[in-house]
């Protein structure tokens, strides 16, 4: 039945699908995992990254970060090729506001810009979603820290903490009975995000080389800091998280 109706992004089944959109979405879960948490200090993103071959030559120290702003963010789960369309849409934007008014676009209202982009390529013939799912972290005079999530059908909702990318059901339920509101420094919430992707990346001793973690916080001088963990960095992450890895493993044999 839905083969009849999945070759335009424009018919619906008579279900009321729109499968083209069902399997841009499904492109997402196959992709490596990401994480976003908001923390009472900043906002913390991790993702997996996915190392095809040792003789890959890795000249970026992340990938799938990327700085939108000075005051935003964002880690993306899905085709690389398509994110890449989607953040130059969207710096290009923020910089149109920042030149018109002097001063950083509210994030939501560049969210607003971007879902309605991605919206348009479900709707029209001859295009087809774009095939990856974006978690937002940034700071705006407005509403402070903030977290959004956004996928191919144009959608997005802000978050307290959520999971994209492969297995995110099973992080996410990691988050819903992690997360406590208010109570989460930004130390912890690292140590939740690495918790979380070593479920999502079934292995107990993540390495350095396999993760990616930023963070979103601010200065003394109140400025918005945007900070891609280094590698040394990020072992000394990892070793902290051992312990605590150590007894998500004991839990994972228990059961």
């Amino acid at each position: 039945m839905a083969r009849r109706y999945d070759s335009r992004t424009t018919i619906f089944s008579p279900e009321g699908r729109l499968y083209q959109v069902e399997y841009a979405m499904g492109a997402v879960g196959q992709a490596g995992s990401a994480v976003g948490i908001l923390a009472d200090e900043g906002v913390v993103l991790a993702a997996e990254k996915r190392i095809t071959s040792k003789l890959l030559d890795i000249r970026k120290s992340a990938e799938k970060m990327y700085k939108v702003d000075d005051h935003l963010a964002c880690a993306v789960a899905g085709i690389t090729a398509d994110a890449n369309i989607l953040i130059n849409y969207a710096r290009l934007e923020a910089a149109r506001y920042t030149y018109a008014y002097d001063e950083p676009i509210p994030i939501e209202q560049l969210l607003r810009v971007v879902c309605d982009l991605k919206q348009g390529y479900t709707q029209f013939g001859g295009l087809r979603p774009f095939g990856v799912s974006f978690l937002y972290a940034g700071w705006d005079q407005h509403f402070g820290f903030q977290l959004y999530q956004s996928d191919p059908s144009g959608n997005y909702c802000g978050w307290k903490a959520r999971a994209i990318g492969a297995n995110s059901q099973a992080a996410q339920s990691i988050l819903d009975s992690d997360y406590k509101v208010g109570k989460t420094t930004l130390q912890k919430a690292k140590l939740l995000a690495i918790k979380v992707l070593s479920k999502t990346m079934d292995t107990t001793a993540p390495s350095a080389e396999k993760l990616e973690v930023a963070t979103v916080t601010k200065d003394e001088a109140g400025n918005v800091v945007y900070h891609v963990f280094t590698k040394a960095e990020l072992e000394e992450l990892l070793e902290e998280a051992k312990e605590m890895l150590a007894e998500v493993a004991e839990e994972g044999a228990d059961a």
